[in-house]
């Protein structure tokens, strides 16, 4: 059964359409307006093996929040849609990374409780037209969303740039590993439903 969803949300401020496949080849399409953020969720995909298409508009002129967190909306509620009762699946996944002078901890839990623990010091700076603050508003959208408990811990680290790409390579392998399909049919949790 193939573990695909498409999402769409339209409001006053944002239009967006995202399509993930869980089980994909770590194609991507991204457009947006906000070309930092179309480089690390394009990391993202590549990096855990999903095919993801987002084509996304919003009110940029007043700020780019509400764009990239309604994006992180509808990837949290793609994941969740994908893996439906989550049967089978490994439910964990962790990892250390590093990227140059960035090491970057993720671990993650696919339970049910949404949780996000966002362990990370950086220059309060912009990268292009993106607020480098705005990374945890994607990721709190999308833990609530998913949900899901997801904690984000920079070791060490100095360049914002390296810093949030490698934070988005890292979530898309914990993702990979925690969505991969055990062989088992049961749901992974002492209460029989996640």
């Amino acid at each position: 059964m193939p573990r695909k969803e498409i999402i769409t949300r339209k409001t006053k401020e944002t239009d967006i359409e995202l399509e993930l496949n869980l089980d994909g080849s770590g194609k991507s399409d991204i457009a947006t307006p906000v070309p930092f953020l179309n480089h690390v969720l394009e990391s993202f995909a590549r990096h855990g093996n999903f095919d993801l298409r987002i084509t996304a508009n919003g009110d940029i002129n007043v700020d780019p929040h509400h764009l990239i967190e309604d994006i992180g909306i509808c990837l949290g509620l793609a994941i969740s849609a994908c893996l439906k009762n989550k049967e089978g699946i490994t439910r964990f996944g962790h990892i250390i990374l590093p990227m140059d002078e960035v090491e970057i901890s993720i671990s993650l839990d696919l339970g049910g409780r949404a949780y996000l623990r966002y362990n990370v010091e950086m220059l309060n700076e912009k990268i292009e037209n993106m607020s480098t603050d705005l990374v945890e508003d994607f990721f709190r959208a999308l833990v609530n969303n998913c949900p899901a408990n997801l904690h984000i811990n920079k070791n060490v680290g100095i360049n914002s740039h390296h810093i949030i790409e490698a934070i988005f390579k890292a979530f898309g392998i914990a993702l990979k590993n925690a969505t991969r399909l055990s062989g088992s049919t049961s749901i992974p949790s002492t209460k029989g439903v996640i």
